[in-house]
């Protein structure tokens, strides 16, 4: 890409101290769910709800769910969702083995991060699935609860209306999803989900590549790489999001809401919200993959430079 120009090199997975990198990587993507997590729930919400039932947008069902339920509100599931830690140094994982792997056949970088993508969700996303149907239960919970089908008990939703965490509330809507659907249940929307996350995993990284090659381009001689990655690594979020975004409005709904066609879930949603409907959730999504990204462009590599093997360290520019 552009790392010959700036004398800057891709830090590789086999440069790595992986002992470092695993433990750094695990405090970085906590530190990063923790960060944009309500507006993941939020998101949830806006793409559940028919019409606007509930809530106007994303700042609307900010401010509600704030007003209504406090700032644990924000945060329903989010115990239940950080199993995803799992799933996330999966994904990275496979990422980094698959673009060594593509290298022997491509020193194409945009297609070795294409196939890498592409690959690292769909391991994630078999990790990630169950651990969202439960935890996309918890977050429809309170001014949300009409809106799934399962139902925290009498006590139980007690105990949240006084914005009180209990693992109780996890047990409880698991029992449920397996007396309903046995362990089936868990994978619901399993394809919408692959469906969702494959093609947006895909499509930011060589997104990301082709934004910082432009800007590098456009940009002065001594502006620092890594003010034009964190440019450049929202802005391929931004356009991810948007292309992914109809799929995932069907993803969540299909969990949500215990459907069993992806198909007949995407004509039903069109037929009674028209194309409008496919945008739901979609500005919670960006301003929640924002940070993300900066956190992955900026973050990851900084991880990646930490986890360098001592022997390596003068070896790489940055």
């Amino acid at each position: 890409m552009m790392q010959q120009k700036r004398n800057i090199q891709i830090i590789e997975w086999e440069d790595l101290d992986k002992r470092k990198f695993y433990s750094l990587g695990v405090f970085m993507t906590m530190t990063t769910r923790a960060a944009v997590y309500p507006f993941t729930l939020i998101r949830t919400r806006l793409q559940v709800q028919k019409g606007k039932s509930l809530y106007n947008g994303t700042f609307d069902a900010f401010f509600k769910i704030l007003k209504g339920e406090g700032v644990s509100g924000l945060y329903r599931g989010f115990m239940v969702n950080t199993f995803t830690l799992i799933s996330g140094q999966a994904y990275i994982t496979t990422y980094e083995l698959v673009r060594k792997y593509v290298s022997c056949y491509s020193s194409n970088n945009t297609v070795k991060s294409l196939v890498a993508g592409g690959s690292a969700s769909l391991v994630a996303q078999s990790i990630t699935v169950p651990i969202d149907v439960v935890s996309q239960q918890l977050m429809v919970q309170g001014q949300g609860s009409h809106l799934t089908r399962f139902k925290l008990r009498p006590k139980m939703a007690m105990a949240t209306s006084k914005h009180k965490f209990s693992f109780g509330h996890t047990r409880d809507i698991v029992v449920q999803i397996f007396h309903a659907d046995g362990l089936r249940g868990f994978y619901r929307g399993y394809v919408a989900s692959l469906l969702t996350y494959i093609p947006n995993s895909a499509v930011w990284w060589p997104f990301y590549h082709l934004y910082a090659e432009q800007l590098s381009k456009l940009a002065p001689s001594d502006c620092p790489h890594l003010i034009l990655q964190a440019i450049a690594g929202p802005m391929a979020a931004a356009t991810a999001s948007t292309l992914t975004n109809p799929m995932d409005v069907v993803r969540a709904r299909v969990q949500v809401e215990g459907r069993s066609s992806v198909i007949e879930t995407f004509k039903q949603l069109l037929a009674e919200e028209g194309a409008w409907g496919l945008t739901k959730g979609l500005s919670a999504r960006i301003i929640s993959s924002t940070p993300t990204s900066i956190m992955i462009v900026i973050g990851y590599e900084t991880l990646k430079r930490l986890s360098l093997r001592p022997e390596l360290v003068h070896n790489r520019h940055w």
